[in-house]
């Protein structure tokens, strides 16, 4: 049985109504099966083509933090996330800081989702203006996602079986075009290239391409969602990930291998937003070409910003509970069992955040907006890191050594070294967004309203 959530002082609002597969068809469709296909470009020029390894160390740094998440989940399955594992494992104040680290992810991830979406069915059906699509799809999202979880989760099941059938299809003509002779022929430089290499390079690629795993991490979102024991929460982030690595790196490497100028990729591939589209059409055709293309525009405007709405209203509604953001995001329909005002707040900001639109119009500006989202997301994971040892190793008293200690420990180290060789442009910015959420945290203090968790008896440190 689901946890009650009493134990923390708190009462159950949101609907219990997710099974595991529902869970991890959440993370999957968050996370995007075909996600590598809209910044292939950018990834391929920052790895120095080997896309595939990029991946790879993006899925083995990630497994860690997924395994960190099943820690915390245990202990402390509450909405939230980051936000509640380290408020309740470290201090509050920590926790608010991871929040407002990875609410960096959250609030920019539907602009940046609906700007490629709409931008891309603009190139396909140019008669919609791009602000028509956006409109499209942000009226549609959030109504589905304001008749409650089930609903989102049974709409998201049809997108993610559609997005797999592209894939699919991608995939077999894609060898079948290689066995018979078209591209590079079959070679491991998508996994590794002597004449590229270096770890500042790959490392700097990773953190464009952990992009396309963002979203695994969503599932936490869901605990007081979970009809199950909190366990599945972890087992449904390490399944959707594992699943998303293994067609991320499928996907990438065939298309290192079809495309038919590499040279160019590695000067350009930044500014070439359509290459993945472009190398799908040299393989099979312009229909091919034209299928991925309007597969992925629907995938991140409908699908993937769908769950994105989704988990960034039930960030904004735990840390409202809690009294850190106005208490109207944490009002709760009695009929959907949802957070009708955060879910309404979140597709308000799909629609005037500005930011998005300014960086895209720059070249790069996908993978500049990318590694920005990666780095609130990045940062909230070392904390995540961080309150496991905390809450196991030094309050608990635990001596399980892998699962308390060396492998948070590793997963920390892993993901400094991503920010580290992160862009600049989302190294400064991310440092400005931090610095805000210190004043605030400060303002919050000198106004005598720190942050405080319902059921904590005293201030943790």
């Amino acid at each position: 049985m689901a946890t009650s959530l009493s134990e923390f002082g708190y009462k159950q609002e949101l609907s219990r109504s997710l099974s595991f597969a529902d869970l991890m068809f959440y993370g999957l469709i968050f996370m995007v099966p075909i996600a590598p296909m809209a910044i292939f470009g950018q990834v391929f020029q920052a790895s120095g083509g080997m896309v595939a390894l990029a991946y790879l160390i993006g899925v083995v740094a990630l497994t860690f933090t997924a395994a960190s998440f099943a820690q915390m989940v245990k202990a402390f399955p509450l909405a939230g996330s980051v936000y509640s594992f380290a408020g309740r494992a470290i201090h509050p104040g920590v926790g608010f800081l991871a929040g407002w680290a990875i609410l960096l992810d959250y609030l920019l991830v539907p602009s940046l989702l609906y700007l490629v979406a709409s931008t891309s069915m603009h190139s396909v059906v140019p008669a919609v203006p791009v602000w028509g699509w956006l409109v499209l799809f942000v009226v549609f999202n959030t109504t589905v996602s304001l008749f409650g979880i089930k609903i989102t989760a049974t709409a998201t099941k049809v997108f993610l079986i559609c997005e797999l059938v592209v894939l699919g299809l991608f995939l077999a003509v894609g060898l079948w075009a290689l066995l018979s002779g078209h591209g590079n022929g079959m070679s491991i430089e998508p996994l590794f290239n002597s004449g590229t290499f270096s770890l500042s390079v790959i490392f700097g690629a990773v953190s464009v391409a952990v992009l396309s795993f963002l979203g695994f991490d969503g599932i936490a979102m869901l605990s007081e969602e979970s009809r199950g024991e909190s366990r599945e929460i972890g087992r449904a982030m390490a399944a959707a990930l594992g699943l998303a690595g293994l067609l991320f790196i499928a996907q990438t490497w065939v298309a290192a291998l079809l495309a038919p100028n590499p040279a160019d990729l590695l000067a350009h591939g930044g500014e070439r937003g359509t290459a993945f589209f472009d190398i799908a059409s040299s393989a099979g055709g312009g229909w091919l070409g034209g299928v991925t293309a309007v597969a992925t525009a629907a995938a991140w405007g409908i699908a993937d910003s769908m769950v994105a709405q989704v988990a960034t209203s039930r960030l904004l509604f735990a840390i409202a509970r809690d009294g850190q953001l106005p208490r109207f995001l944490a009002k709760v329909s009695l009929k959907r069992l949802a957070p009708v005002n955060a879910i309404l707040l979140v597709g308000f900001l799909g629609l005037a955040l500005p930011g998005g639109l300014l960086v895209f119009t720059e070249d790069q500006g996908i993978g500049v907006l990318g590694t920005l989202i990666n780095f609130g997301a990045m940062i909230a994971f070392m904390v995540l890191h961080v309150s496991v040892i905390a809450h196991y190793w030094i309050r608990g008293g635990s001596r399980d050594f892998w699962r308390h200690l060396i492998s948070p420990l590793i997963g920390f180290v892993i993901l400094a070294f991503v920010v580290w060789n992160a862009n600049l442009a989302a190294q400064l910015v991310g440092l400005v967004w931090l610095v805000l959420g210190l004043l605030v945290l400060a303002g919050l203090y000198v106004a005598g309203a720190q942050p405080r968790l319902a059921g904590l008896s005293h201030e943790r440190l």
